[in-house]
């Protein structure tokens, strides 16, 4: 049985966003769905595995994203990617820009390697937590871009992130509907660590489900206080 549906119907579904897919890229896709299924049976990568949602949730939800802020970037670093998303699908059917996949779970890092082999994509993946990576010189303020999606809240998210950016880049944050409760919790952090909101995007899944994604600025470089360790993160959070 397919772990995803079929071309046409992929292709109905990214038409909905205004979006196109090349059967190269839906076969890509496919073979990724088919190896997030598989492994899932081992770790735990998704609560998600029918093929319709994958289609939606995952794939549709990476890409769809990124056209509603017309932002371009030549290097990006997915915090927390875990298996994935949104980094890896974005790359399938954009291109055009440099992947770093950042997670703390080796299981995870294994599984993205095995997927990038086996689909002949030139990415890097990194064992290791954001709040370590963001100090270390070849990582910090050396991208043009950082994402995440459903990592954490807000306020933690934007310490893990915006460090890794560099000055005049963005941060985008993938979040569900309560992204804007969030942003309003974490406008104090954000502007803490050199950034600004630069843009939020309200929109809704062809299957009506609500999300949010918020563009964050560089405007200044990250104060070298920045990240602080996981515990005093979360702490301050609260």
């Amino acid at each position: 049985m397919s772990k995803l549906i079929s071309f046409e119907e992929f292709a109905e579904l990214f038409a909905k966003g205004g979006m196109d897919v090349s059967e190269e890229q839906y076969l890509r896709l496919k073979k990724y769905a088919e190896l997030l299924v598989e492994w899932n049976e081992k770790i735990n990568l998704t609560a998600i595995t029918d093929p319709q949602a994958i289609a939606e949730k995952h794939f549709y939800d990476s890409v769809y994203p990124f056209t509603l802020c017309g932002e371009k970037f030549s290097s990006l670093i997915d915090v927390g990617t875990g298996a994935g998303f949104p980094s890896l699908p974005l790359l399938i059917c954009r291109g055009g820009f440099e992947l770093t996949m950042l997670d703390s779970l080796n299981k995870r890092v294994n599984f993205l390697n095995e997927v990038t082999a086996a689909l002949g994509l030139d990415a890097e993946t990194v064992h290791g937590r954001a709040e370590e990576f963001g100090r270390k010189p070849d990582f910090r303020e050396q991208f043009d871009a950082a994402s995440a999606r459903a990592v954490a809240n807000l306020t933690v998210l934007t310490e893990y992130c915006l460090p890794f950016v560099k000055v005049g880049g963005a941060f985008f944050a993938l979040k569900g509907k309560d992204g804007e409760a969030e942003l309003n919790d974490a406008k104090s952090a954000i502007k803490a660590l050199g950034g600004e909101v630069a843009d939020v995007k309200k929109y809704a899944l062809p299957s009506g489900d609500g999300r949010v994604l918020i563009v964050i600025r560089k405007a200044k470089a990250t104060d070298k206080r920045y990240p602080r360790n996981a515990g005093q993160i979360k702490k301050s959070s609260h």
